[in-house]
């Protein structure tokens, strides 16, 4: 794409195309992206994982719009180029979309494929999360050493002082909570990178601790020693982790069209409330937020009433019947299929048939201190008919967490913000 090698911000940029060069640009006039001289440009990070997770993006866009044409772009962004200093150091939201962003909005980009997680809950004035897909599994795994394997199944069967690599915050505060006998160091690094790290004799590292969403696209599940949740493990995940989020431009008419076909109605729902809540906290990678996000089973409704507003989960009845796997959603649940779905106040379609799931969403939220000595926990749950909604429920979870203490936590960590001081504008 002329002009993309040259565009400010980009540093050791590496450009490669999908398809020929020799498919025409964008037609401005055009007014469906099914026009045969179309093509779509597509940016991502250069790593081994994004380039698969744009692939994904890619070939549901492709059975969507057959006939359109796509290219895909790669790039380094600061995040990328920067492979020692440990995240929580950076003061930077946009540690891994800005360089991307720029080019979106000069146009030499039509949209992004992000991991959700990476993204900032704040994002340019001009530009807006467009599309979510289906998620993929949204938990931790824990990861032996190779040479360890079959003599440990779980963190707590590490030997004292046993070390645990990690870049996050969040992992490590909620580990030091509850596993206090093990020590962690950060570990920086594409995923090969991390478990060569690990593997290496010499290396101090017992076990990892790395996304499964990461893990699965890459086929690297085999090296899961254990799966970590709530109820195992006690870990609740980043927001938006094992999400893949479409950044566009608002005013781009033909890029929304594209995107109504692939994204997932219940997924974006589930992340938005998960967003939200961060947003209103002003949490990023560097603040130990964790969330756990599940729709309840249709089965499990025992009271017409039920469900109705954001409560605790412990007064809703004990229903029976809520999803306890923490597992991903089967892609083929993605909002694009109609039979089986109910309509709701947006004019989104939501597919009820994949495990009979109602609209009610459980959230578990938690805000930790780094030591794991504080914490403000919260577990609660709201039918979300609308996206709307999906944002208010986050935000009611922020503030459930701030009346426990949250923002105190917060602001020993040393954010010295206002949390929820605007409430209107959170």
């Amino acid at each position: 794409m002329a002009g993309l090698q040259d565009a400010p911000l980009i540093t050791d940029s590496t450009i490669e195309t999908s398809v020929p060069a020799c498919h025409t640009a964008p037609n401005p006039s055009s007014s469906s992206p099914q026009d045969a001289t179309t093509t779509f440009h597509i940016g991502t990070r250069s790593s081994l994982l994004a380039r698969v997770q744009t692939d994904i993006v890619l070939a549901l866009l492709r059975a969507a719009w057959p006939k359109c044409n796509f290219e895909t772009h790669f790039m380094k962004t600061a995040g990328d180029n920067n492979q020692t200093t440990a995240l929580y150091k950076f003061n930077d939201k946009a540690l891994w979309t800005q360089e991307l962003e720029v080019l979106l909005q000069e146009k030499k980009l039509d949209l992004i494929v992000h991991s959700l997680k990476d993204m900032p809950t704040q994002l340019p004035i001009d530009l807006e999360l467009g599309c979510v897909t289906a998620r993929g599994d949204p938990r931790d795994a824990f990861v032996m050493k190779a040479s360890l394997v079959g003599k440990y199944k779980s963190l707590a069967e590490l030997p004292e002082g046993s070390v645990v690599g990690t870049s996050s915050l969040r992992r490590t505060a909620q580990l030091k909570r509850s596993h206090p006998h093990l020590r962690f160091a950060d570990v920086r690094g594409n995923m090969g990178t991390r478990l060569s790290k690990l593997d290496n004799p010499e290396s101090e590292y017992s076990a990892l601790i790395l996304a499964v969403a990461g893990l699965d696209r890459l086929g690297m599940s085999g090296r899961i020693t254990t799966y970590l949740s709530k109820a195992d493990g006690g870990m609740l995940y980043a927001v938006g982790q094992g999400a893949l989020g479409i950044e566009a431009r608002k005013d781009d008419a033909k890029v929304k069209e594209l995107l109504s076909k692939i994204g997932c109605e219940r997924t974006t729902r589930a992340v938005l409330a998960e967003r939200s809540l961060m947003r209103t906290l002003e949490g990023g990678c560097s603040v130990p937020i964790g969330v756990e996000t599940e729709w309840v089973k249709r089965k499990g409704i025992l009271d017409p009433e039920v469900g109705v507003g954001a409560k605790p989960a412990e007064e809703y009845h004990n229903l029976t019947g809520v999803a306890t796997s923490t597992t991903a959603a089967d892609p083929t649940t993605s909002s694009n299929q109609t039979n089986g779905s109910e309509a709701h106040a947006d004019n989104t379609k939501v597919d009820l048939n994949e495990g009979e799931l109602t609209d009610e969403l459980i959230m578990r939220a938690l805000v930790v201190s780094l030591d794991g000595f504080e914490i403000a926990e919260v577990e609660t749950r709201r039918r979300l008919t609308s996206r709307e909604e999906a944002d208010e429920f986050g935000w009611e979870v922020a503030r459930q967490l701030v009346a426990k203490g949250a923002d105190k936590i917060l602001e020993g960590i040393g954010l010295n913000r206002k949390i929820i001081g605007e409430q209107n504008e959170a």
